[in-house]
């Protein structure tokens, strides 16, 4: 897929302050896409859950959990937005009530496949239109894009949702991630134009 949605900017949805409209949707990634065997790819809940275990969700799993659309945009921490796409997969608080982490526990850590991570709170899983997308605008993921499943959070910035997902650890403290180790801010809201640590 062109992963065009929102490309047609004119009469589309209000931009987030300090953002400028892409007229295409292009990949943005740390490393190379992987090659992901949708036979064994899977999805691990662990750290502080509230009970003991881990949770693993293969493909078969998650077709399992109710499919949802939403339409969300993603906007860049470097200013430039793409509107209107239509996302489709499972919402993540269906997820998080699969294995809701322990009292406390209000941090998460995202990982995906190549070593990239991101730090979120685990409310921001909760909200929503936060998904564990597996579609957008009515295709499956193309490989650029995330496939077999990525992590949506319209309501941060898309450092925050990495793509290839692969495991989604609770913890008492922050962990952070990649960029949050870099000087990027540690929650990343958009509406608040959150882009640095600085700003805390």
């Amino acid at each position: 897929m062109t992963g065009t949605g929102g490309s047609e900017q004119g009469a589309g949805p209000a931009l987030p302050p300090g953002q400028r409209a892409s007229s295409t949707w292009r990949a943005s990634h740390y490393g190379r896409v992987p090659v992901v065997d949708p036979e064994t790819w899977s999805l691990t809940v662990c750290g502080a859950t509230r009970e003991p275990g881990l949770l693993v969700l293969d493909l078969a799993a998650l077709a399992e959990l109710p499919f949802v659309e939403v339409d969300a945009g993603l906007h860049c921490v470097d200013r430039h937005s793409v509107t209107g796409i239509r996302w489709g997969g499972v919402r993540l608080r269906d997820v998080v009530e699969l294995a809701p982490p322990e009292d406390g526990a209000l941090h998460a850590l995202l990982a995906a496949r190549r070593g990239y991570t991101s730090s979120v709170l685990v409310e921001d899983l909760l909200h929503p239109d936060a998904l564990l997308a597996t579609h957008a605008d009515g295709a499956p993921l193309s490989p650029e894009h995330g496939w077999p499943a990525r992590v949506v959070l319209p309501h941060l910035y898309g450092f925050k949702g990495p793509k290839w997902i692969a495991e989604i650890s609770y913890h008492h403290e922050a962990q952070p991630g990649y960029w949050e180790s870099r000087g990027y801010h540690p929650r990343g809201r958009v509406d608040l134009e959150e882009r640095w640590a600085h700003q805390e």
